[in-house]
């Protein structure tokens, strides 16, 4: 198989990444033989009209591109993930007024950044941040998790976290970080109206040090159940759309 790029594989990363746009398209591999389901026909379409060369997929090829993960018989292979600047998402958040990022703090585990940007996506997320160590960044896998939503997102990485954070509150963000401890406040009772950045870290070790200590709230999500915490990816979407529903409802939230 040729290795320039890499694989993106399913049917609805596939096609949200052709509907985003943003990166080069060498080749693809889909069914061959019976009929197209509509959706793979839609694909097939798009695929033909922009000139990318589609050959039959076979599984054993499929499977070792995919390197275990569900293709659903189908892969694209592309350039590399747009991510863009820090300076670009500042900047979005200064210029925006109801600004929302979210910070994801050495989050290794795929699904659960996957899992955390398709929530990111829906809340209607200005920007992420990704450290560039101890951190995935935005792999095949972590695409397939997301169901495509990590192409419509945009994304940054830099090597510190904190700094970055510093630069986002300079442009007028109050950043809220995800934990537990005295000092922390049930979730909905923040403000996260206005221009707000949200910090998920890695289930079980949670945000760093000096992260936690550069937030300006500690939220924490009330457990009820016998478990600890949730994983990091249902936490995060729990405080994502608590943010979105502040923001529909006028006054401050209760």
């Amino acid at each position: 198989m040729e290795s320039k790029g890499e694989w993106i594989y399913g049917r609805r990363p596939v096609m949200e990444l052709l509907r985003a746009g943003r990166r080069h398209l060498y080749e693809a591999l889909l069914p061959s033989g019976g009929r197209d389901t509509p959706e793979v026909a839609e694909l097939r379409a798009k695929l033909v009209s922009a000139g990318v060369p589609v050959r039959p997929g076979q599984r054993q090829e499929l499977d070792a591109l995919a390197a275990g993960g569900n293709h659903q018989g189908l892969a694209l292979r592309v350039g590399g993930y747009p991510y863009v600047s820090l300076e670009q998402v500042v900047h979005d958040v200064r210029e925006q007024p109801l600004a929302l990022a979210l910070l994801l703090d050495h989050i290794e585990d795929p699904q659960n950044v996957g899992s955390l940007l398709r929530s990111a996506e829906a809340a209607g997320v200005t920007g992420v941040l990704l450290p560039e160590d101890r951190a995935v960044g935005i792999t095949p896998a972590v695409v397939r998790a997301s169901a495509g939503a990590s192409e419509h997102l945009r994304i940054a990485r830099m090597v510190n976290l904190v700094r970055a954070m510093k630069a986002l509150q300079d442009a007028g963000a109050w950043l809220a970080g995800l934990d537990l401890g005295d000092d922390a406040r049930r979730y909905t009772e923040i403000d996260f109206r206005g221009r707000m950045g949200i910090v998920v870290g890695a289930e079980g070790e949670g945000i760093g040090r000096l992260v936690r200590e550069t937030c300006d709230f500690i939220a924490q999500i009330p457990m009820q159940g016998r478990v600890a915490s949730l994983n990091a990816g249902a936490a995060g979407a729990i405080v994502l759309f608590e943010a979105v529903r502040q923001r529909a409802v006028p006054g401050r939230a209760t």
